[in-house]
């Protein structure tokens, strides 16, 4: 193996959201700091969404040889989207409440120990491909959502600071707040069309790997055999019916780790490469993508794009490595 002072300089662009959860310009400025002892780095900060994407197409017209974010998986969804197709690796710093992500691909989800294995990576310089999920041609890189999640996720992105604040317990108390208001009485119906059957449902949930999403360090599966190379997606619908027992049914699959299993109010669907859900009245659907809002639709169509990610991570059997030591801010 090549020594570190051998080791070529890899240019890499930080996207940094300085409004995400955990990113402040201390914690932003230790990391570059850090991060310039090994690499050629440029740092870009977000302004507006959807500009984390402008920002890694750039990046990667520029030819650099990662892309990292500092932020969200918001962020992250945006930049995954950007570099979907290329030979540009992505690495998560993890700077949001959740970082779904960085916890899939097995790397460190506190910011230090992060940024001290990114420092790490430089000299082998270790990736492996990893599929998208697409949302009516838009990238997801681990879960989405049509129905009653995707309404918490809208009105919870837009309480930034309550969001920031109170992390997974506010969106419990969402959850309760916008069942009552929008789903008890007057829930969207949805037509999932699959393989030629229709079903209705009230929600669908869709995943891309391993665990549809995290509250705090406890995983949340809705859906089993599927991982982020596995080719496929997989789906959990929660069916028309009763609106308690749907309540309790989302309640439920949002507590348990193990899985949804096919019943009276829930279905699984899988393996997947397509799946087509549709509004049967003129209420739109709301969408959700890596736990961000995204609009209303009439239908939404799912697809998978096998392989189609670049990651800075290594192998997932290989074994945890120790991480050279980087300061921690006082």
């Amino acid at each position: 193996m090549e020594s570190s002072s051998a080791a070529p300089r890899r240019r890499i662009v930080v996207v940094v959201n300085p409004h995400a959860t955990s990113v402040d310009r201390r914690l932003r400025e230790l990391v570059l700091a850090a991060l310039t002892s090994r690499y050629e780095v440029a740092v870009a900060d977000t302004t507006a969404p959807g500009h984390a994407r402008e920002l890694a197409a750039a990046a990667l017209a520029d030819g650099v040889d990662a892309v990292a974010t500092l932020g969200g998986d918001g962020t992250l969804n945006e930049v995954a989207d950007a570099l979907a197709g290329s030979d540009v690796a992505l690495y998560p710093l993890p700077g949001g409440s959740q970082n779904v992500f960085a916890k899939l691909l097995g790397l460190p989800t506190e910011i230090v120990d992060s940024t001290a294995r990114l420092l790490e990576l430089a000299d082998q310089w270790p990736h492996r491909q990893v599929d998208l999920g697409r949302a009516n041609g838009r990238a997801f890189a681990f879960s989405a959502g049509v129905g009653l999640d995707a309404s918490v996720v809208e009105h919870v992105d837009a309480n930034p600071k309550r969001k920031a604040r109170w992390r997974q317990w506010y969106y419990a108390e969402r959850g309760v707040g916008v069942f009552l208001t929008d789903y008890a009485w007057r829930a969207p119906r949805i037509r999932v069309e699959q393989d030629g059957a229709e079903i209705e449902a009230i929600t669908v949930l869709v995943q891309n790997g391993e665990q549809f999403t995290y509250a705090g360090d406890r995983p949340v599966t809705v859906c089993r055999d599927v991982t982020l190379a596995s080719g496929t997606l997989a789906a959990a619908l929660i069916l028309t019916g009763s609106p308690l027992r749907a309540a309790i049914t989302a309640t439920r699959m949002l507590m348990t780790s193990g899985g949804v299993t096919d019943g009276h109010s829930t279905m699984t669907l899988g393996p997947l490469t397509e799946l087509v859900v549709r509004s049967t009245g003129e209420r739109p659907l709301p969408l959700q993508l890596d736990g961000d809002f995204a609009g209303n639709h009439a239908s939404v169509r799912f697809t998978i794009e096998a392989g189609a990610l670049r990651v800075l991570a290594p192998p997932v059997s290989a074994p945890p490595v120790s991480s050279p030591a980087v300061s921690s801010p006082a």
